[in-house]
């Protein structure tokens, strides 16, 4: 059965990777010419304002933020500035650098190297994160799985529309995906001042786990006495990375503020506004997003003693990272679902509350036929290129349909993360009810 698993998995495979390099991102270069943006570099486009605004400081002293850096950056991504030349333009001010300043102190050796080079072994080095992640995220659940169904689930993880849309980018986000999974692998094995000070590094891109930083400082100092050391660590490296980066540029801080208020302005809504569709996400995204925030204060103060390995501990965490990719993650940064592998590997691992129940089960297998949907409509889609004329072949509804779930699969992740904890709150409830009595 696993030989078969990983045979199945190696054809879905190699039908997303040609997909993806073979087909879609060939067809997006030249949408990107077609709007005169394509004379600049498009692997590892994330990575290159990194890579431009360290350089820039090392050897002229340049502020990252600074409107002239923008359109250095403009320039090495599209081959020209954006200044409205085209009706189609972005805004101009889009591409500023928008990570905190504390991101170049960290990265500024690779600005030493070219940028050709050095965004494939940038490449290589994240997806070799990427996968030890994986690992780190079974360890820290205590998941034991064999070498064949391990290799089956990198394969869904770096070959997955979100992995290899991350690694063609550059994308940061993989690290803090490694970052998270490093500083809870920590945590589970008791060394809480490396867990504080990794988890503190993670906010090189803090809206991927704001939510999940609050939920782990109110959970210690729940408990100062035994779980102070993940708090101080945590601190004291803050304390460090932002007073460096003040040391270097006084003003960051301000500047950086300006930049994440403005980004709005060029950055897709989060999905919960975006999958409601045009003329209901406005309303129903806001009351989405309204809700799920105001529910994650109240998930954080119930589990806030939870034991460390315990499934509410993990359940806790798992929802509030799933909160966080529909309603803080910009639409468009898929690449940034590498944080809802451990609700994934939680689901996966550990027998549910609520799977005795019809709704669990059935959203179950919505879930499976959503994350392996990629894989079996791109190896359609190649099947059935010969036999389509390109116009059709090369219609949205047609070229698009490996990357259709690619929104949904958070809210199917969400509502599964939900309905256990409606269930282990249920079972919860009785047990206390039955102490109750019994007194």
């Amino acid at each position: 059965m696993a030989a078969l698993a990983l045979g199945l998995a190696l054809v879905g495979a190699a039908s997303i990777l040609y997909y993806q390099f073979g087909l879609f991102m060939p067809r997006v270069q030249k949408v990107r010419n077609a709007r005169h943006l394509g004379g600049g570099y498009a692997f590892g486009d994330d990575f290159f304002p990194v890579w431009l605004t360290s350089r820039e400081w090392l050897r002229e002293r340049r502020d990252p933020y600074s409107p002239a850096v923008t359109r250095e950056i403009q320039i090495g991504l599209f081959g020209r500035t954006l200044e409205g030349q085209f009706p189609a333009d972005p805004p101009n001010d889009y591409r500023t650098f928008a990570y905190p300043a504390f991101t170049n102190l960290l990265l500024w050796p690779a600005s030493e190297l070219p940028f050709a080079p050095l965004r494939v072994a940038w490449t290589v080095l994240l997806a070799a994160l990427t996968a030890a992640s994986v690992y780190f995220w079974t360890q820290a659940l205590s998941w034991r799985v064999s070498p064949t169904w391990l290799g089956i689930i990198f394969l869904l993880t770096l070959c997955s529309y979100p992995g290899l849309e991350g690694l063609y980018a550059g994308q940061l986000g993989l690290l803090v995906g490694f970052l998270l999974a490093a500083s809870l692998l920590a945590l589970m094995r008791g060394r809480l001042l490396l867990s504080g000070a990794l988890m503190a590094l993670t906010t090189i891109k803090p809206q991927m786990t704001i939510l999940a930083i609050l939920y782990l400082l109110i959970w210690c100092a729940h408990d100062w006495r035994r779980r102070s050391r993940f708090g101080v660590a945590f601190f004291a490296t803050m304390i460090l990375l932002i007073g460096a980066s003040l040391a270097v540029w006084p003003r960051w801080i301000e500047s950086w503020g300006r930049v994440v208020l403005g980004y709005h302005r060029y950055a897709t809504p989060p999905l919960a506004s975006v999958l409601p569709g045009s003329s209901l996400g406005a309303y129903c995204g806001a009351v989405l997003i309204a809700v799920a925030l105001l529910t994650a204060p109240a998930l954080v103060w119930r589990s806030r003693a939870a034991a460390a390995a315990s499934y509410e501990f993990w359940l806790t965490l798992s929802l509030l990272l799933a909160i966080t990719t529909i309603t803080i993650l910009p639409g468009q940064s898929v690449f940034d679902h590498v944080i809802l592998l451990p609700g994934i590997f939680l689901l996966a691992s550990r027998k549910q509350p609520g799977g005795s129940s019809p709704i669990f089960r059935a959203l179950l297998v919505v879930g499976m036929a959503v994350l392996l949907w990629p894989w079996v409509a791109a190896l359609g889609l190649i099947g059935l290129r010969p036999f389509l004329s390109p116009e059709r072949f090369y219609s949205q509804a047609v070229f698009a349909l490996p990357l259709r779930t690619a929104a949904a699969f958070p809210f199917v992740v969400l509502g599964l993360l939900a309905l256990a904890w409606c269930r282990l709150s249920i079972r919860r409830g009785k047990l206390a009810a039955a102490a109750a009595a019994a007194r």
